[in-house]
């Protein structure tokens, strides 16, 4: 098993802009069969050093988690990240 964890900060005045792309990952739970488990969320405890909002996900294996972030589904919602967040980090790991 894989897990797949992803931050981001997203640039200031986007909340609501946040809140749709949460709904939107979640959505493709039900979506992209590559998925085990999925959550998505928004930091409520913010500081100089947090990030706003965290993703975790599960995966079988690597191959499932590339297959998952080259699915059109996600390439679209990864895109809409792209113009509201200003930095991500991430790191996966077996277990």
């Amino acid at each position: 098993m894989l897990k797949h964890i992803v931050m981001w900060k997203f640039k200031e005045n986007e909340h609501e802009n946040m809140l749709i792309f949460r709904d939107r990952l979640l959505s493709l739970k039900g979506k992209i069969p590559q998925i085990r488990s999925m959550e998505v969320g928004i930091n409520i405890n913010p500081s100089e050093r947090s990030y706003d909002a965290v993703l975790t996900a599960e995966f079988d294996s690597l191959d499932d988690l590339n297959a998952y972030s080259t699915n059109p589904l996600h390439v679209e919602v990864s895109e809409f990240c792209k113009t509201i967040r200003t930095v991500s980090a991430s790191v996966d790991y077996e277990f």
